[in-house]
């Protein structure tokens, strides 16, 4: 049965109606699936409507009485054709401007491999698993991170993976100089992207702590999880600090070398091992340039 009206003949177009024959369950379902819209707008030509939209005019399907050789099957074509078949509609936002320079695309991953049109069992974004369980089959190493005892609560659901990455590419930060992190989104202007929930640490002070501008958060922080409290780098705070602060005189790394410590900055004495003790704005200041207040 062909399907009558404006949705046959143009250019082989038949309607999606014609495909509940075959593909029963995949119809069924289809009305929940966001691409319907397609289809309950009425507005669409017919080849941006249903079934069409994506596997092309199906006329030459049915006279062949099926076979994927005579419909565009996706499990048959490469990731760089399923990529241009999907950013026929979804290349209108800003957030897939990148997407053949991202990552992924680069190695070969294909839209179908993170995304299920007709079989997601997620309700998000047509995922073929929930996050961030997606993510690890690829990013095993990341599993253990965020199993860590002080992290980002992924695994808990509070978070999802997409609330800092951009999958699907993402413009050069502008931290971190040379180092620049992986698929990290960016926040207004030039700021990271952990800005958006940490936002009374976005400025601008009057005086910077210029790691926080200019290297990232990373610089003490491990983004994902860490075995030290707040997810910094070093277990004990003054050992982070020094690794920037170890000279002499004005404390950079200018200075030429460790002078005997006063007893005001004894690092021996444990009640001068937490820096923040006293430097308490250490991502910034409105007050004191030594972040005391």
């Amino acid at each position: 049965m062909i399907a009558s009206g404006a949705e046959t003949g143009k250019a082989g177009y038949v309607g999606s109606t014609v495909c509940r024959a075959c593909h029963s369950d995949v119809w069924s379902r289809f009305y929940k699936n966001p691409h319907f819209k397609s289809i309950a707008s009425g507005k669409e030509d017919p080849a941006n409507t249903g079934c069409e939209s994506c596997h092309g005019p199906a006329e030459g399907h049915l006279k062949a009485h099926g076979g994927k050789a005579s419909i565009i099957s996706f499990p048959a074509l490469s990731p760089k054709e399923v990529g241009a078949a999907c950013l026929r509609c979804h290349s209108e936002t800003l957030s897939r401007a990148n997407i053949h320079a991202s990552p992924h695309t680069l190695n070969g991953v294909s839209c179908t491999q993170c995304h299920s049109v007709h079989g997601s069992t997620t309700p998000k974004a047509l995922l073929t698993k929930r996050e961030p369980d997606l993510c690890y089959g690829c990013h095993s190493n990341l599993r253990a991170e965020f199993s860590m005892p002080s992290k980002h609560r992924v695994n808990e659901g509070f978070m999802a993976c997409s609330d800092c990455h951009n999958p699907h590419g993402t413009f050069a930060p502008t931290w971190r100089m040379g180092r620049r992190p992986s698929l990290v989104d960016q926040a207004l202007a030039n700021e990271e992207t952990c800005i958006g929930c940490h936002t009374d640490k976005r400025g601008p002070f009057a005086f910077e702590h210029p790691p926080v501008r200019v290297e990232g958060c990373e610089m003490c922080h491990m983004p994902h999880g860490s075995t030290n409290s707040r997810l910094l780098r070093r277990p004990v705070v003054f050992t982070l600090c020094l690794e920037c602060h170890n000279g002499a005189g004005t404390f950079g790394r200018t200075g030429t070398g460790v002078p005997a410590l006063s007893q005001a900055h004894n690092m021996a004495n444990p009640r001068y091992q937490n820096c923040t003790n006293c430097h308490v704005r250490i991502h910034g200041s409105n007050s004191s340039p030594l972040f005391l207040r």
